[in-house]
């Protein structure tokens, strides 16, 4: 954990937490597109990598955060993203900086969680694209909602294929790359 033993956190982040390559594909950009044309008011991801933004998408609700922001753990203060150090610090007052993304254990940013159970209220449609829905509680935010269809997009069966008005079993990049063709 990062207040037991920082050296090795920082060590396993650097090592499978960040992509510094890593580039949107097919279904950031389709996503992006949807927003531009108004059919797509907001992303709920549990992705911590930044690349729906990457991609253009403006209104993405981070659910367990982003490698792109870091804070002090100690005076809050928003730093610079590791910037490579063993353990990053605060310019401020010396505190250990930490990327600003939920670890295991710790719970989801409320606020975060809220906007999202309140933007899948309004929904009258929900795409719910490569996810298993196996992870709690963002899995729980379909229960949420009670617009018109529901379209599940996935590689492999979810708990919620029985309730959902569409399921394709396929790549979300092909999916919805071929339905922002149709724009």
């Amino acid at each position: 954990c990062l207040t037991v033993d920082p050296f090795a956190f920082y060590r396993f982040y650097r090592e499978n937490m960040i992509y510094p390559d890593a580039r949107p594909n097919s279904a950031h950009y389709a996503l992006a597109e949807l927003e531009d044309a108004g059919k797509l008011k907001a992303i709920i991801t549990q992705n911590i990598d930044g690349l729906h933004q990457a991609a253009g998408s403006r209104r993405v609700l981070e659910l367990h955060g982003t490698v792109s922001r870091s804070y002090c753990m100690r005076c809050g203060r928003v730093c610079l993203p590791d910037g490579g150090e063993s353990v990053p610090k605060c310019p401020a007052c010396g505190g250990i900086v930490r990327p600003d993304v939920t670890l295991y254990g710790e719970p989801l940013d409320g606020f975060t969680f809220r906007e999202a159970e309140e933007e899948i209220e309004r929904a009258d449609l929900l795409i719910v694209g490569g996810s298993s829905l196996t992870v709690y509680p963002a899995a729980s935010l379909v229960g949420n909602f009670e617009g018109g269809k529901l379209v599940i997009i996935n590689y492999s069966p979810t708990a919620y294929d029985d309730s959902a008005d569409l399921v394709i079993c396929g790549s979300i990049g092909e999916v919805l790359e071929s339905i922002a063709e149709l724009e």
